[in-house]
């Protein structure tokens, strides 16, 4: 099946980590994180979701919804949401509660989208959980409590737990994923999907795939609507833009080494800092990362959405200097105008 959609056809969304930089502070990466939103919503951007990790003394994003709620009230129209929260860490009580209070201090600006592994290692998991049960493997179950809350008629039966707010609020639930579990689980649901290719490029396709072939239309969704996370180091010159991404090579190489540590500035040469192993899973895990100047990030960027025939393109940069990842995403959006202007 050839696609023939433009990059101008499809809108484009940010998914941010807020990076903590070597040298920087938590506050840092959240003032970062504002100005980028700010910035991403004046250039264009749909959304631009938050992610749930832990334990990472890179990633400022822990407490998701309460950052999404400080980024929706420093913006005014971009979509705020989740990307994601790692339900099987929650009461989906408590979560229902948190984005129905979202919802209702922002309303029709905000997203859940969800996953289900733990966004750390075991021992934080377990600390977070408190129940070496929920290893996410009643996800399915969970979902659906979660999705009733919101709307009662999905259950049988009295209601004797109610989530105040978020009972009757209409807040789009998104499914992520970086294999196949949720993505038969989103296309048997009727859900919208969302693929992490930035860490995990070999299982895009045949994820895609399964979500396309399983889906079945719902009141939410008549036909599959799939966004594909990508890694995009934008800079003037194909030079920079590779010396940019060092800093996401770093990273990735410390947790390959189990040492998960600050966004670390960039270097001249990261073949020099790791092994033959270490280069082979770094390009596996990375293998999709879009780095270069405009015209190189335009056509790669357009082979991207042709080969995974995506409704929508998330961009994340991991980008060391915060003036250089707003440039990085401000030129992702000039080339989208361009086209548009075409």
């Amino acid at each position: 099946m050839s696609n023939t959609k433009r990059l101008s056809d499809i809108p484009f969304s940010v998914l941010d980590l807020s990076p903590i930089v070597e040298g920087g502070t938590p506050a840092d990466a959240f003032r970062n994180t504002l100005d980028l939103a700010r910035h991403a919503e004046k250039w264009g951007y749909t959304r631009y979701w938050l992610a749930e990790h832990h334990n990472m003394p890179g990633i400022a994003s822990s407490a998701t919804s309460v950052v999404i709620g400080y980024v929706a009230a420093g913006t005014s129209k971009i979509r705020v949401g989740s990307g994601g929260i790692m339900l099987p860490n929650h009461s989906p009580l408590v979560i229902a509660e948190q984005f129905g209070t979202l919802e209702s201090l922002f309303p029709g600006r905000i997203d859940l989208g969800l996953g289900r592994a733990p966004g750390t290692d075991q021992l934080t998991a377990h600390a977070l959980r408190r129940d070496s049960r929920s290893d996410g493997q009643d996800f399915p179950e969970q979902l659906a409590e979660l999705r009733s809350y919101f709307d009662p008629s999905l259950t049988s039966g009295v209601r004797r737990i109610r989530a105040i707010p978020g009972e009757g609020l209409n807040i789009p639930i998104w499914l992520l994923g970086s294999s196949g579990f949720s993505a038969q689980l989103a296309g048997q649901l009727g859900l919208p999907f969302a693929f992490a290719s930035h860490f995990s490029p070999e299982n895009t396709l045949p994820a895609l795939e399964l979500y396309r072939q399983s889906f079945r239309p719902s009141e939410v969704l008549d036909e599959p609507y799939a966004m594909v996370g990508v890694n995009v180091i934008a800079a003037d010159s194909d030079e920079k833009a590779r010396w940019l991404a060092t800093s996401l090579q770093q990273q990735f190489l410390n947790l390959i080494r189990n040492n998960p540590g600050k966004l670390q500035p960039p270097v001249e040469n990261i073949d020099e800092l790791c092994n033959e192993f270490e280069k082979a899973v770094l390009h596996k895990q990375l293998g999709s990362s879009i780095i270069g100047r405009p015209e190189t990030v335009k056509e790669k960027l357009q082979s991207f959405l042709d080969e995974t025939r995506a409704d929508e393109l998330m961009i994340t940069a991991q980008i060391f200097d915060h003036q250089s990842r707003l440039r990085s995403f401000e030129i992702v959006a000039e080339i989208i105008k361009k086209e548009n202007n075409a």
